[in-house]
């Protein structure tokens, strides 16, 4: 191939080092007023009436209230019960319950403070452990705000094994809140139109989203709105919900106005109001005979969805979905459950759930590991998913869709794991004896990802791509598919050059606006460049053969035809898989049309005097199908290794009565290019055939494997075991002194 598989220069690259890129706060905006918001200061409680300041002028700003919304209090998600503004109740700090629109910051900020919310506060339930024992119901009948299960077929032989099981293993994980911390904070500019519509720009991953945002929130015709994305410095899935929330508040207070409304976002208030990873609990019990031999898996995932639905429903389905590992298991029952507690609602974040349920799979895996007397390696080995296996919800690994062995073996051998773990357990025996503090670790995780939309997502969502000619012999590529850092502006022209045998400057891709792309579905999943990628080479087949039925020649064709004002656009459309069959209800059958697969190995040393965690090496080797961008697909990894294994040990958010106390960063630290580790990363392939020249996704991968690596690491550095992330000193701390307490791991 001529473009697909080269190591092309990202296209964006040199307009963001140079600072030529002009990301939302950047553009000019003459006349925008600026767009505020007043929040609940408390978790729960009756919002009994807002008292404005009567020595404040009011004539010169609007204010909005739940009763002054011209459609209905929602935002329109998987489900309505997020409401815009607070009604009658609120029920997380930072709610918003009134939004104001003043011509400069001085007097948004004067109108905010001079508005005071009176609030009957009521008992919040603030944990996932209060959630469940529903002694107090804030959500529902039950607080459940998802309850999925992954049955076995045979539920009386599962039954069976753990009555007579000779041995059964539990452990119980947890894991922590994560914040995004995008380099480009959140931000929209609603723009009021004559016909008494709206424009949205901003930073967002999901332009249709918020467009069927606005449609329902404003009770307005779709063709009265217009969303585009503007230069967005990056999202890891932050981008995906939460733009619909603020796009609709400032399309509210433009309309109100009859101003422009900016709402730029500094940091803290970032932080406050947008969503986060969900913190989860994850229970694991296995049934063992006296051999050693696995009988049965029970897994149980608990994760924290916050006041309301937002995407959990869909981040707990992926969760439960590669509970089980990367591993063949017996007899597996999972059961998920998403709660709601009287915190800030959890959203999208890069993994999408799948860390958090991977992070206990691995952990458990360790656990298995210990109790039999084994190396972690071995029972890797032993267990490793293979061609022909079955996942517990029922779909069949098929050749060269288990790369487990593959990527396993060799991240082993490029980090010679088995040499190096000796000699840091002879290093460490050695500093005990002379007194140095330093404890030295190795740790390896091996993990999958499913690509694209769960089940039959991908056939609801009905891709389409346009690829239109232009006079000069170019093409432009118009879709959905947002650039947010992730190189999706490089990838998909380079996909439609080697379709149609052009350079790579001969393809333009269009920003993505609604007024004038298809809807290409979310930019989420891992889905862009395998399931987008696979749609568009359908577009760019449409084009040559309408251009080869006016001519030999299609790009003097669609040249001619662009130069006399008609120009030729090629239309490609999802077509539904007739292999891939899936039931809903029952989380059974081809959950993904392929996975990726990806074995991680951690090295890192632990100061044992103040228990901090420095990862010192990473290797990571991935199976991807094939890699369009080598270059970026190996950037994408190790950004997306940095940032699991920050979450594994040092970015932290601590809640005070459901309000955070990591609430800018000052306090949630992030890991600097100072705390970087040395990569190796190595990438395999093995073409899928439903995606683009063979691609599979890439950039949720990664962020599953350096947490549980690194926690595997900090076990074997210390001698005692991690189960819950962050693993900060206090943290690790407290796990020696249970290991001290108990005599074991």
């Amino acid at each position: 191939m001529k473009v697909v598989g080269k190591p092309l220069q990202r296209r964006d690259a040199w307009d963001k080092v140079t600072g030529r890129t002009r990301f939302l706060a950047d553009i000019p905006r003459d006349g925008a007023w600026c767009g505020g918001v007043l929040r609940s200061p408390v978790a729960r409680g009756r919002l009994l009436r807002i008292e404005r300041d009567a020595g404040f002028d009011w004539s010169q700003v609007v204010v909005i209230t739940a009763a002054d919304l011209p459609g209905p209090n929602t935002v329109a998600m998987i489900r309505e019960d997020l409401p815009l503004l607070a009604d009658g109740e609120v029920a997380f700090v930072g709610q918003a319950v009134a939004l104001v629109a003043a011509p400069d910051r001085a007097t948004l900020t004067a109108a905010l403070t001079a508005l005071h919310p009176v609030i009957e506060e009521l008992p919040p339930v603030l944990s996932i452990t209060d959630a469940l024992g529903a002694g107090t119901v804030i959500w529902g009948e039950d607080n459940l705000i998802a309850d999925y299960t992954i049955a076995p077929p045979d539920m009386a032989a599962f039954e069976a094994a753990f009555a007579g099981a000779d041995r059964i293993i539990e452990g119980e994980y947890r894991t922590g809140y994560q914040e995004h911390i995008y380099l480009e904070p959140q931000g929209v500019v609603a723009v009021p139109r004559p016909d008494g519509g709206v424009e949205i720009a901003g930073s967002l991953q999901c332009p249709f989203y918020v467009l069927n945002a606005l449609a329902r929130g404003l009770g307005m015709e779709r063709d009265k709105l217009v969303v585009r994305q503007t230069p967005t410095g990056g999202a890891f899935g932050g981008k995906e919900d939460y733009p619909s929330v603020l796009a609709l508040q400032a399309a509210v207070l433009a309309l109100a106005g009859g101003h422009p409304v900016a709402m730029l976002y500094d940091r803290h208030e970032d932080i406050i109001a947008s969503t986060k990873r969900h913190p989860s609990r994850t229970r694991h019990r296995t049934a063992m005979a006296a051999d050693g031999s696995l009988l049965a898996v029970d897994i149980d995932v608990v994760l924290d969805a916050g006041a309301f639905t937002t995407l959990s429903p869909v981040v707990l389905s992926r969760a439960i979905l590669h509970a089980a590992g990367s591993y063949r298991l017996p007899l597996v029952r999972i059961r998920g459950r998403a709660v709601a507690t009287n915190t800030p609602p959890n959203g999208a974040f890069r993994g999408f759930g799948v860390p958090q349920s991977i992070f206990a799979a691995e952990r458990h895996l360790d656990r298995l590991a210990r109790e039999l007397g084994t190396g972690p390696l071995a029972l890797r080995r032993r267990l490793v998913l293979k061609a022909g296996d079955v996942l517990p919800h029922g779909q069949v690994l098929p050749e060269g869709g288990a790369a487990g062995s593959l990527v396993l073996e060799r991240a082993v051998e490029l980090s010679d794991y088995q040499r190096r773990r000796a000699e840091l357990d002879e290093a460490n025996a050695e500093a005990a004896g002379r007194g140095d503090p330093l404890r030295r670790g190795i740790g390896v995780s091996l993990i999958h990802h499913g690509a694209g939309f769960t089940g039959d997502g991908e056939d609801r969502i009905a891709t389409v791509v346009h690829v239109r000619g232009e006079a000069d012999g170019a093409v432009t590529v118009l879709c959905s598919s947002v650039e947010m850092g992730q190189g999706a502006e490089t990838v998909l022209p380079a996909i439609a050059a080697e379709a149609l045998d052009l350079p790579l400057e001969a393809v333009r891709y269009h920003q993505p606006d609604t007024s004038a792309v298809p809807d290409s579905g979310p930019t989420v999943a891992s889905r862009t460049t395998m399931v987008v990628g696979r749609v568009l080479v359908d577009a760019c087949r449409d084009l040559v053969e309408q251009a080869r039925e006016h001519g030999s020649d299609p790009r003097a064709v669609w040249s001619a035809r662009a130069a006399a004002g008609e120009p030729l656009t090629g239309e490609g459309r999802y077509q539904p898989d007739p292999d891939i069959r899936w039931d809903q209800e029952h989380h059974h059958g081809d959950a993904y049309p392929g996975y990726a697969w990806m074995a991680t190995v951690v090295e890192t040393e632990v100061d044992m005097d103040t228990l901090e965690i420095r990862p010192g090496r990473v290797t990571a080797v991935a199976e991807i199908g094939k890699a369009i961008n080598p270059v970026l697909c190996v950037g994408q990894i190790e950004g997306g290794l940095a940032q699991s294994l920050a979450w594994g040990y040092l970015e932290e958010i601590r809640l005070d009565g459901g309000r955070y106390l990591n609430d800018r960063l000052a306090t949630y630290i992030i890991p600097t290019c100072l705390d970087a580790p040395e990569f190796t990363v190595e990438l395999a392939e093995e073409p899928s055939p439903r995606g683009a020249y063979g691609a599979k996704g890439l950039g949720e991968l990664p962020m599953n494997g350096g947490a549980p690596a690194l926690a595997a690491a900090v076990e074997h550095a210390l001698g005692a075991a991690p189960d819950a992330i962050p693993m900060t000193p206090d943290s690790l701390l407290a796990v020696l002194q249970k290991s001290d307490r108990e005599g074991r791991p």
